[in-house]
């Protein structure tokens, strides 16, 4: 019996987290019962994804081997710092660090987005390596979800719980 974890069964359960992260974030965020006990820990609901995502993307890249092209290198570029200044903002619980989240994940989200369309559409001309095209596609999730949708479902629950806890934030300031 073999000790190493099959890497597809790895990326299957990625793609399982980003899902289900995916489903509660729309499902819980907007509903104002339990939305504002959410909300109240989106600093740790954000961690948790941007830390996910990270060691996600480090685990596919050094450990299963897999070349990130220019455009994952961008993505990466975009959620590192936020797996670093949300365990900074957690620690100090410094909800502050919000509106740079969703300025970080909208940027991230764009990139992803963009990759994402270019790994639909490969025949369109892009500024990747010959080698290694940001339209190719190197691992699927449950043979269906790209490493780019995955990250890309990432930046949406960190955007929409951004969102949410910033009304929320300040839907306790008005009066």
């Amino acid at each position: 019996m073999s000790t190493s974890i099959n890497s597809q069964i790895v990326l299957d359960f990625l793609a399982l987290l980003v899902l289900g992260g995916l489903l509660g974030t729309l499902t819980l965020a907007f509903r104002l019962e339990i939305g504002d006990r959410l909300r109240e820990s989106a600093l740790d609901v954000l961690l948790v994804v941007a830390v996910g995502a990270t060691l996600g993307s480090l685990y596919l890249s050094e450990v299963v081997g897999l070349v990130p092209c220019e455009l994952c290198w961008f993505q990466r570029i975009a959620m590192y710092p936020l797996a670093v200044l949300l365990l900074v903002a957690r620690i100090r619980r410094d909800r502050g660090i919000l509106p740079y989240v969703l300025t970080l994940s909208l940027i991230g989200l764009g990139i992803s987005a963009y990759h994402v369309q270019l790994q639909m559409f490969p025949d369109q001309s892009s500024f990747c390596e010959v080698d290694n095209p940001c339209s190719n596609t190197q691992a699927e999730g449950f043979g269906v979800f790209t490493i780019p949708q995955l990250t890309a479902g990432c930046f949406v629950i960190l955007t929409i719980m951004s969102i949410a806890a910033l009304r929320y934030d300040h839907r306790l300031e008005s009066p």
